[in-house]
């Protein structure tokens, strides 16, 4: 049998990135957590985690495990609460980018509130490489963040995947221009880095017309005819036309979007939210002009 104590404390380290910081957040001492976590080891079969430096990093057994381990801490969290007639309260600091507040936060915000009356969120639009700092510094709770695989970074939960798409206006035809006129992310956007990249590889000539964090303005961009940008396919919009192969636009990977928590962070409230996120993205329905 696996050791739920022990998982709890793998999460928290897997999580923070150090054996301290996850001793803080399961309150034991150092000791104890490294004697946990060679138990566990013990028990798995297999080396999980590799010192580099003060952090830790998980091995791939490491990375398997915690996806294990995520689900049957949950369950357990989920098991207990199910028994729990007290009410849900407090405050939780919820971090997403602009486009997905646009998108995902009514529904989400408004079947949390009506689960949860006694509740109080408090939500921040950034960028995603801004809600992982935000997450690191504990000055949020949990974000809704773009996944992507970067050295030093906490790995969000993925509940969400959906292709990345070239979109441009429907009633205009400026992708036909040379050179194609785009709008896109700031610098560190990785759809951005996507479309560049995918461009190039099909040696189609374009020029940054617009770059900006503000979804908004992008999409404006994108209905006023004046550039060609990409977006996924949830975030479509009426007026807007999809581009595909047999218009000379190579295929994008797909959007991968994850929930990353606070390591400080186990409440109730938290967790309640984090379900309504999860339920509300597994349900999205696809706009009409991505089918």
């Amino acid at each position: 049998m696996l050791d739920l104590d022990q998982l709890r404390t793998f999460v928290a380290i897997a999580e923070s990135g150090s054996f301290t910081k996850a001793a803080e957040v399961v309150h034991k001492t150092q000791s104890a957590v490294s004697m946990q976590m060679r138990r566990l080891e013990e028990r798995i079969g297999r080396p999980i985690f590799i010192r580099d430096g003060r952090t830790s990093r998980l091995t791939e057994n490491g990375e398997k495990l915690l996806h294990y381990a995520r689900r049957l801490v949950q369950l357990n969290d989920e098991t207990l609460a199910a028994f729990d007639e007290t009410e849900v309260s407090g405050f939780v600091r919820l971090g997403t980018p602009d486009d997905y507040a646009d998108r995902f936060l009514p529904e989400i915000l408004a079947r949390f509130s009506r689960s949860n009356p006694k509740a109080e969120v408090s939500v921040v639009c950034a960028p995603t490489p801004n809600l992982f700092e935000l997450i690191k510094q504990d000055e949020l709770d949990v974000a809704i963040v773009t996944h992507v695989l970067r050295k030093g970074r906490q790995l969000p939960e993925i509940i969400r995947r959906e292709p990345l798409l070239w979109v441009t206006s429907a009633r205009h035809a400026v992708d036909k221009e040379m050179p194609l006129p785009l709008a896109l992310g700031r610098g560190t956007c990785e759809w951005r880095k996507a479309a560049l990249q995918g461009l190039s590889s099909v040696e189609r000539e374009s020029r940054l017309l617009y770059s900006s964090w503000n979804s908004t303005a992008v999409a404006a961009a994108v209905l006023a005819g004046l550039a060609v940008s990409v977006l996924p396919e949830s975030a479509l919009k009426p007026g807007m036309r999809v581009l595909c192969e047999r218009d000379g636009f190579p295929r994008l990977p797909d959007c991968e979007i994850g929930v990353v928590r606070s390591w400080r962070q186990n409440a109730r409230v938290t967790e309640a939210l984090v379900e309504h996120i999860v339920s509300s993205l597994d349900n999205l329905s696809v706009p009409l002009a991505a089918e």
